[in-house]
């Protein structure tokens, strides 16, 4: 059951489920980027939005990928070190869950919640802590120096973004106001979105043959993996961000 009107400890105020959410919007609780349906305050002036896992946060949790781990709601890190997120490898800036062990693992509350298996048009990608491919965005298999982060990876192999470069990539174009609204939904330039996925040379080369006609599938397939992957990590629909992946479709 959800709930339509909640009070939460972290602001004065009511918040509202809004299932309509059109405009970007950070989210007050883990002060990641929200796309997707969230909980906000009750006054229009007042901009304070909760992603619905923040704002459902458990005080505790567990996850598969770290069996023998269980995880506590914090409102923010314990202790003075910064911290990052095992999964997406971004910042810890805000809600998060942090394990009990001497050196503690820490997942934003939206990563948590990744679907383990997303599926569309013939393609089945799984949520994967370790890899053997590189990230198609990236051509790396870590995020960075030390850190692995997740990745979601096809079946077949042969498609695999990390979690950490898809989450920038969205972030990037929302920072620098690529984002427009029109209408009721948000929508990215043709020439921004050509950045978001992998060039057909590269492709090219990534591809398990070297022939236009199977690299030019290949590219049309990374495509569709990268807006599978948007649409999971930020909402299904995402009222726009998936309508730009597909429309690159068309480019």
């Amino acid at each position: 059951m959800k709930y339509t009107v909640i009070e939460h400890f972290s602001h004065p105020h009511l918040l509202l489920w809004n299932s309509a959410e059109t405009v970007p919007y950070q989210c007050d609780g883990c002060k990641e980027l929200g796309f997707k349906a969230c909980y906000r305050c009750e006054y229009v002036d007042c901009d304070f939005h909760l992603h619905e896992e923040c704002a459902t946060a458990s005080s505790s949790t567990f996850h598969t990928f770290f069996k023998k781990c269980d995880f506590k709601f914090h409102e923010k890190a314990p202790g003075e070190c910064p911290r990052y997120c095992d999964a997406c490898g971004k910042d810890v800036l805000g809600f998060v869950y942090q394990c009990t062990h001497k050196k503690p693992y820490d997942l934003h509350p939206c990563c948590v919640k990744l679907q383990h298996t997303i599926k569309g048009d013939g393609i089945e990608l799984k949520l994967s802590k370790k890899v053997s491919s590189k990230c198609l965005k990236c051509q790396s298999k870590e995020v960075s120096k030390g850190i692995k982060g997740w990745s979601y990876v096809s079946t077949c192999g042969q498609y695999c973004y990390h979690v950490a470069c898809v989450k920038d990539m969205v972030l990037e174009n929302w920072k620098n106001g690529n984002f427009v609204q029109q209408s009721d939904a948000i929508e990215l330039s043709s020439l921004e979105m050509q950045s978001m996925v992998p060039s057909q040379e590269l492709v090219m080369q990534c591809g398990e043959s070297s022939s236009r006609r199977k690299g030019s599938r290949y590219w049309s397939i990374a495509k569709l993996v990268l807006q599978l992957i948007v649409s999971a990590i930020f909402g299904d629909p995402t009222y726009g961000v998936v309508a730009f992946v597909e429309s690159l479709f068309s480019n």
